[in-house]
Formats: structure tokens, sequence, C-alpha cells
């Protein structure tokens, strides 16, 4: 039995704000700024967008790819985010409401950081490959923070995407998945705190590079693979350059990574980053290709994916949804005086 990927759909908010403009008000050189982490451009949400809402969109998409899939037939979903609108109260109920799955199903929020939605991903993998559940849902979303002024304020975004999994009309078969998980304090926001911290030397090396190499070489090990094999690789994209330096040191080449980099033009949509890349993947994916996706969330863990596009995705309505390519298309760009209010950084007397 062969699970799988059997639909999928992505969102991004249209706003956008440049480096250039953050660091305008911050006596900063933001277009250098943008240049050393290569992000040129990111996401801002609207004032009614939230998790909940970028989720609902992307699970639109995904639903509306599959006309023949009931609702009722969904007996799982998982929202991935470190930004959920409610501390007590699950974004993944709301989510399965307005897609009408409820009411013969289970829900649960996710949170890991970064690799939350991955994490969704294998959790759903894991009901449907026991016949626990026919499909199950999983969802990376987030509108990520960065305190006024900070570095991460150049870099947090929003987005998210969805996907469906299954047994049957599977458009890419998970080959494998496996993870390399360890304690390590590289970046946390405390209960009631706004704004996140990093966690200055267990940053980089010893988290994002460890964590991602050692996943992606125990993947290689696993399958008898090497980078050779897989047309596509996706991997967790803080900024632009980490994902383009751990490509790099793992063997593939900037064309296999090229549709699944997609923060040098958004930012880093946290929960959103991978399951985004590999959405922008299956675009333009064919059947046959191989795909090669490693997560990352702070604190710190990696999920890897081996996947395979199969025939069905040649009978697949990708187009009954618009691609990635589309949503992002025809950004409108604010000022920062804009994106403080829409982000809710100009707090109010009460």
């Amino acid at each position: 039995m062969d699970v799988g990927i059997v639909s999928y759909g992505g969102y991004v908010p249209r706003y956008r704000i440049k480096p250039e403009e953050i660091g305008r008000i911050w006596g900063v050189d933001g277009k250098s700024m943008g240049k050393g982490l290569m992000i040129y451009q990111k996401s801002v949400p609207a004032p009614d967008e939230d998790v909940v809402t970028i989720a609902t969109e992307a699970a639109r998409y995904m639903m509306d790819r599959v006309p023949d899939v009931d609702p009722a037939d969904i007996g799982a979903i998982y929202v991935g985010s470190e930004s959920h609108p409610y501390a007590v109260k699950p974004t993944s109920t709301i989510v399965a409401e307005a897609i009408e799955v409820t009411p013969a199903m289970t829900a649960a929020d996710m949170e890991f950081a970064c690799k939350a939605g991955t994490a969704g991903i294998q959790a759903c993998m894991g009901l449907v490959g026991a016949g626990m559940i026919r499909y199950g849902v999983a969802i990376g979303a987030d509108t990520s923070q960065g305190a006024p002024g900070d570095a991460l304020e150049y870099s947090a975004s929003a987005g998210g995407a969805a996907y469906l999994i299954g047994t049957e009309k599977v458009i890419a078969k998970i080959n494998k998945t496996l993870s390399f998980t360890t304690d390590t304090p590289d970046f946390w926001r405390r209960e009631g705190q706004p704004y996140p911290k990093h966690g200055g030397r267990f940053t980089g090396e010893p988290a994002y590079f460890k964590h991602i190499t050692s996943a992606a070489k125990m993947m290689f090990e696993a399958m008898g693979t090497t980078p050779a094999d897989y047309k596509y690789a996706v991997f967790h994209q803080p900024n632009g350059k980490f994902p383009t330096r751990v490509a790099k040191q793992l063997g593939f080449s900037d064309e296999q990574i090229q549709y699944g980099l997609l923060t040098p033009n958004i930012g880093n949509t946290y929960s959103g980053a991978v399951p985004l890349g590999l959405a922008n993947v299956l675009d333009h994916a064919e059947p046959g290709d191989r795909i090669f996706v490693t997560s990352y969330g702070s604190g710190a863990g990696s999920d890897a994916f081996d996947i395979t596009v199969t025939d069905e995705m040649a009978n697949y309505r990708r187009d009954n949804a618009p691609t990635l390519e589309k949503v992002m298309a025809d950004p409108i760009y604010v000022d920062y005086g804009i994106y403080a209010k829409f982000k809710g950084k100009i707090l109010m007397p009460e």
C-alpha cells in the first residue's frame, strides 16, 4: 500500500515589503541586509489574515483539485504553526469546519517551530498507513514574528500549504520519511512573549546545518541514493543563504533547488516554508520525477522525505486551483507604517 500526496494547495498573502524600506526606518542599509540574507522582499499578511485564513485558503485549493474526494472521508486534520491565533482554541477545528470535514474526524494543532507542518504529514502517514483513516490533511502555515528593528524583521513573513495524504490516486508517493531530533536551544519564544529570541552560539552550525545534513545523510543511507538520483530538492529556508549553502554541502546543484527555494521572494514563512517549496515543485513536476525534502525546526529537528511523482499526476486536476507562481504574482508593496499597522506592532492605549 503506497501512502503519499493525493492533493495539495498553497497560499501566500499579496502584500510585500522590501528590506530597503525596513532599513530606512531603523537607519540600516536594508539593501545590503537583504542581499546578505538573499531576501529581496517578504510577504505581509493583511489585517484580516492569520494562520486560520491562510490554512483555510490553502486547504480549499487542495480540495478544489480533487473534486471526487468526499470531505467526509477525511479522518484527521493537523495544522502546524508558531503563530496560532488562539492559545486555547485549535486552528485545526476551524479549518475542518470551513472545508466541511467535521464532525467524524480528529484534529489537533502542532508546534515544532518551522517543521510542524512536515510533522503533520508524518502523523497523517501513520494514521493512513495503519488503516485508521482514509485521508488525512496536514497544513504548515505561519504569520511569523520579528521584533521591530531585529534582524528577523527582514525575513519573518506569512504563508502556508496544505496536503491531502492517502493511498488512492496518489500523485506523489512518499517512499520514506525519517527524522533527526535533539534538544538544541537555538530559537524560542516563551508563553506571553510577542517576539522570539535567538540562542546565539546554538544557531547555524549546531542547529540548522547539523540537523539537516544529518537527516539528509540518514536518508541517503536508508534509500541507497545520492543527490544525482533526485530531480528536485527542497530544504528549510529561514533565508536564501542557508538552503543554498546546505544544498551545496550535500551535493545538490542550484538547478535542483531552484523551484523549491521561495524565500528570496516571499521571506521565511516558518512552518509554511518547506510545504510551500514542495508545492511549487509539484506545480512543475512530471511523472517519474524524484524529490528530496528536508525540513528544519528550531529546538531542534529535521524531517526528511524521499518522494516520487506518479503517473497519476497526468490525471490530476492541477489547474483547478492557482499555481503558487500565480498566487505570488502581482504583489502590492507597502511602506513600514502600513506594515507595522497590519502586523499589530503599533500598540494603542486601551
